[in-house]
């Protein structure tokens, strides 16, 4: 291909689009591929992807393709408070992913927006428009639809028997996950934006620092609390897919990177306003990809929260694209987009 036509298509916002899109689908299904049986080694899959993504910001590094910083004790230790804020959150993001379905889960994430907002009221001095506002109440009103959906589904497929019991039980804890989770995601993302004027990090700085400094309380925790029993091991990593169950784990690792590449990528070729209109349409393919490759029920009420939530998605980017034409000083939070992918993409944002 010519140089020329190479530059073009590097230029063009449709790639970068489609594969920041495509980075997030992928992280998000192969997450859920291997949360979705009875896994229950979370630690250990944060783990190893917080080894493949150092390793490849370490390799990519070497061969000039970025650039960050180099360690420095004394900065480790003032962004440790930061990764063990991660580590609660990226955790309570698995296990709520476990227990739900990716529409369900890509919904209710939603809400960690209206905390993150107003958390910044609180603490930067931030403001909600009447837009926002309104946005905020589709992102409930979603939420309200998609668990109503979930629980009516649970026990028409069971009717009353043991079985319906332990489905809603499953939901119930799947919701009280995801709430512990958007809590923990509200506060990394504040206390970040706050430590971060202190370190003056970019974006694979976070990166590298993040991932870093969480592999030591991620193999401590999976060393204390999960059960490394041969019987167990084999129970998580069975011999009839155990290969497949491996690879989705360092797929998942590296699709981290993509995300991260894209989105700067996104960001380069594009406007803020398509910037902010992607991060809110990428919800809708998320959503799907739990319908298309998972077994999570397919009714008009799930439907229904998928289309609110994706509306509520776009009425914030547009008030947050609005808002800053107006004031530039302030900013509403990023929209999110799934559980497994804001967590990569809050740590690589300065």
């Amino acid at each position: 291909m010519p140089p020329s036509s190479q530059n073009q298509l590097s230029n063009s916002p449709v790639l970068p689009i489609l594969a920041y899109c495509g980075s997030s689908i992928l992280m998000t299904v192969t997450n859920k591929y291997v949360l979705s049986g009875s896994f229950n080694l979370n630690f250990f899959l944060l783990c190893v992807q917080s080894v493949v993504g150092v390793a490849a910001v370490v390799t990519c590094k070497a061969a000039g393709i970025i650039s960050f910083r180099d360690f420095k004790t004394e900065e480790a230790k003032k962004w440790f408070p930061i990764s063990f804020l991660l580590v609660g959150m990226i955790y309570t993001s698995t296990k709520a992913l476990q227990y739900l379905s990716i529409p369900v889960y890509t919904i209710f994430k939603n809400l960690t927006i209206i905390l993150i907002a107003y958390g910044e009221v609180l603490w930067f001095g931030g403001s909600v428009t009447g837009m926002a506002l309104f946005s905020f109440g589709l992102m409930v009103l979603s939420s309200v639809i998609a668990a109503w959906a979930d629980i009516s589904h649970a026990l028409s497929s069971h009717g009353s028997s043991t079985k319906a019991d332990e489905a809603v039980a499953t939901l119930n804890a799947g919701y009280i996950w995801m709430l512990v989770n958007c809590l923990c995601s509200a506060t990394y993302v504040l206390a970040m934006r706050k430590r971060i004027k202190l370190t003056n990090f970019k974006d694979f700085d976070t990166m590298y620092y993040n991932n870093l400094l969480s592999i030591p309380i991620l193999i401590v925790c999976s060393l204390f609390v999960e059960d490394w029993s041969s019987s167990n091991l084999l129970h998580n990593f069975p011999i009839d897919n155990r290969s497949s169950i491996i690879a989705a784990m360092l797929i998942s690792g590296v699709s981290g990177l993509f995300i991260s590449y894209t989105s700067a990528w996104c960001v380069r070729v594009t406007t803020s306003t398509t910037y902010s209109m992607v991060g809110a349409l990428n919800k809708l393919p998320i959503a799907l990809s739990g319908l298309i490759f998972f077994d999570a029920p397919v009714t008009l009420a799930s439907v229904s929260a998928i289309g609110v939530g994706f509306v509520s998605g776009i009425v914030y980017a547009l008030a947050k694209v609005w808002q800053g034409k107006s004031k530039p000083a302030t900013g509403l939070p990023a929209p999110v987009t799934s559980a497994s992918s804001q967590a990569i993409k809050d740590s690589f944002k300065a």
